[in-house]
C-alpha cells in the first residue's frame, strides 16, 4: 500500500521519500513504482528519483510537508511511530494515516494538543495508484484548515477525495462496502443465489451504472418517490446481523481464503491468479481512462 501510494506521489510530480524497516521492501521499491507509473503513463525515472530510507531517524525531516503512515493495522504499533514522528517533523508538518480499522481520533490521542490539530486521515483504497478515491479524515481534534490543504493536494495529484467530517468506524467507502458485502454473503448463505451471481448483478447491474454516477445521482434520476415506496417494503427483508453467518466462520476454518491459499468460493492455479490480476488490473486502468475527465489537477 505505501509503495502504492508513493507511486501516485511521483505520478504527481511530487518529491517523495519512503521509509521502510524491510529491506527486501526497500529492494523491490524502484521497481514496483517504476511498473506503477507506466501504467499511470508517467514518467518510470521517477521511480529513481525517490528517497528511501531504513530508519526514520534518516528521513529528511526538514522537507517533508505530508507524511502519510501506511503500516500493519495494529493500535499501538501505529501509536509508537507517531509519537516518533511528532519528535521528529517540523511542526507544520501535516501528519496522517492511511488506517482503514481505527478512529484517527484513537491513534492521535497520545500526541501533544498541537500535533492533535496537524493530524487527519488519508485512506486510500487498493490498488493506491489506479483507485482514484482518497478519504480526507477530521478527527475531533484536526484543524479544518489541514483538511483544506489535504483536500486541494489530493486532487493536484489527479485524484478524487472525500471530505469525512466524522471520525466514525470504517469512513464512507468501507461502510459502504461492508453493507453490501454482508448482504451478498447472506443471499449466497441462504441460497438466494451463488457467488458468481452476485458478482454478475453487480458488476452488470447496478454497479455497472456506478461508473457513470454514484447512487445519490442515479436515484435522482429515477425519482425519490418510488425508491420511498420499495424501501419501505425491501429494507424490513435486508440482512441486519450484527455478525457474519457460519459459512463464512467455516471457510476461515478450512483455509478458503481466496486468492492467497488459492480456494475460496472459487478454486485457482498459480497461472489462473496471475490472469485474473493481470485482467482485473487492466479493466481498472480502462475504467481510470473513463473517469479522468472527472478528475480535476
Amino acid at each position: 500500500m505505501g509503495a502504492d501510494i508513493a507511486t501516485s506521489f511521483a505520478a504527481a510530480g511530487w518529491e517523495t521519500h519512503v521509509m521502510s524497516p524491510s529491506l527486501k521492501t526497500r529492494e523491490a521499491l524502484a521497481g514496483r513504482m517504476r511498473a506503477g507509473l507506466v501504467k499511470l503513463e508517467a514518467d518510470p525515472a521517477c521511480a529513481d528519483t525517490t528517497k528511501v530510507y531504513a530508519g526514520l531517524d534518516d528521513v529528511l525531516w526538514k522537507d517533508l510537508d505530508l507524511v502519510v503512515e501506511a503500516i500493519t493495522e495494529d493500535m499501538a504499533l501505529k501509536q509508537r511511530v507517531f509519537l516518533e514522528i511528532e519528535r521528529l517533523s517540523r511542526p507544520d508538518t501535516i501528519l496522517t494515516t492511511n488506517t482503514s480499522t481505527f478512529r484517527v481520533g484513537a491513534i492521535a490521542e497520545v500526541l501533544k494538543p498541537e500535533t492533535r490539530k496537524r493530524t487527519a486521515g488519508l485512506h486510500y483504497f487498493m490498488p493506491a495508484h489506479l483507485v482514484p478515491l482518497v478519504e480526507i479524515v477530521q478527527s475531533e481534534w484536526t484543524d479544518v484548515t489541514v483538511c483544506d490543504n489535504l483536500e486541494q493536494w489530493i486532487r493536484t495529484a489527479r485524484k478524487a477525495p472525500v471530505r469525512v467530517n466524522k471520525d466514525i468506524i470504517g469512513f464512507i467507502g468501507n461502510r459502504l462496502q461492508a453493507a453490501l458485502l454482508r448482504e451478498a454473503l447472506y443471499l449466497v448463505e441462504s441460497g438466494a443465489t451463488t457467488a458468481d451471481g452476485i458478482d454478475t448483478a453487480v458488476r452488470f447491474g447496478f454497479g455497472f451504472r456506478f461508473l457513470a454516477c454514484g447512487p445519490m445521482k442515479q436515484r435522482e434520476f429515477a425519482g425519490w418517490d418510488g425508491h420511498l415506496r420499495s424501501g419501505n417494503v425491501l429494507y424490513a427483508a435486508l440482512c441486519n446481523d450484527k455478525q457474519h453467518g457460519k459459512m463464512l466462520h467455516e471457510m476461515n476454518r478450512q483455509g478458503r481464503l481466496g486468492m492467497k491459499t488459492k480456494e475460496g468460493f472459487w478454486k485457482y492455479t498459480d497461472d489462473q491468479i496471475t490472469a485474473e490480476k493481470t485482467a482485473y488490473e487492466k479493466k481498472l486502468r480502462a475504467a481510470l481512462e473513463i473517469l479522468k475527465p472527472d478528475l480535476i489537477g
